[in-house]
């Protein structure tokens, strides 16, 4: 885990939960700014992302991810004070079950002050899963062919199709995202760790329940041009489920990254919701 220390004077935490399959450095362009607006900014790479351990033969689960963000938030001295939340991808279904846990008084849970959502498979319905992921996942005969072949330039073509045509990551940031991947041999991790599309089937009612149960301030950054989570389908249902004022479309050429696509833009839009309430 990583921590950014802020300036004093504001009291609340930041945790910010990062996509598949990259780590925490997604959220590079974005974290200085946002330790001026919050005391502490804590970033971690889940269990099998960049360079925590990936142990061979582990079966990964969001619930357990959510575990480890708990068990972190306690070590840092942060369970029962205010606590924010910025999610992208994988890292939007750790927020809603830790979302479940607030809302259920469970032991252990962060007091939940905001969660602010970026693409992300909020509803498995609305998710379009990318065709090496569908081959990968772990129930697939190809997976372990597959997970052994994979190379950069793979690698690279498949990330490429989340970002906008004009919004492309540099050469250098294509290959921190894959050395980090790599890292203990993370590339062999990906099929199990893909059981988060399936594991958001089965907790459909349960995440998805919550955010119409909810009275935590939700909000979604979207890049509409994102082919996983597809605009309109995707946002329409966003507000179907939370609020008509629940979200900020950025520009039509921002996709799956809006962090990193549009850095400006995200935090905008970020400081005028947490600022509203």
């Amino acid at each position: 885990p990583s921590e950014v220390r802020g300036y004093p004077g504001n009291g609340d935490a930041l945790i910010l939960l990062h996509g598949f399959p990259t780590s925490s450095y997604d959220w590079s362009k974005v974290w200085d700014v946002l330790s001026q607006r919050f005391t502490r900014v804590i970033l971690l790479d889940f269990l099998g992302f960049g360079f925590s351990a990936k142990p061979k033969g582990h079966k990964y689960s969001i619930v357990e991810q959510a575990d480890i963000v708990q068990s972190l938030s306690d070590y840092l001295d942060i369970v029962g004070k205010k606590v924010h939340i910025i999610s992208h991808d994988y890292g939007v279904s750790v927020a809603q079950e830790l979302l479940a846990r607030y809302e259920s008084g469970a032991e252990g849970h962060l007091n939940i002050k905001s969660i602010c959502f970026s693409n992300g498979g909020l509803f498995p319905e609305t998710h379009h899963p990318r065709l090496l992921q569908k081959l990968l996942k772990d129930d697939n005969l190809l997976s372990p062919i597959l997970t052994r072949l994979s190379n950069y330039f793979v690698f690279k073509s498949g990330l490429r199709e989340v970002f906008g045509v004009h919004t492309q990551p540099s050469r250098e940031r294509f290959w921190d995202m894959w050395v980090a991947l790599r890292q203990n041999d993370g590339h062999l991790a990906l099929a199990s760790l893909l059981r988060y599309i399936e594991e958001r089937w089965e907790n459909r009612v349960r995440w998805t329940g919550v955010l119409k149960e909810t009275r935590v301030p939700l909000h979604l950054i979207y890049g509409p041009a994102d082919p996983v989570n597809p605009h309109p389908s995707f946002v329409q249902r966003f507000k179907s489920v939370v609020s008509e004022s629940a979200v900020t479309v950025l520009p039509a050429h921002v996709s799956h990254y809006p962090h990193l696509e549009d850095p400006w833009g995200f935090l905008h839009a970020y400081f005028t919701f947490v600022n509203s309430f």
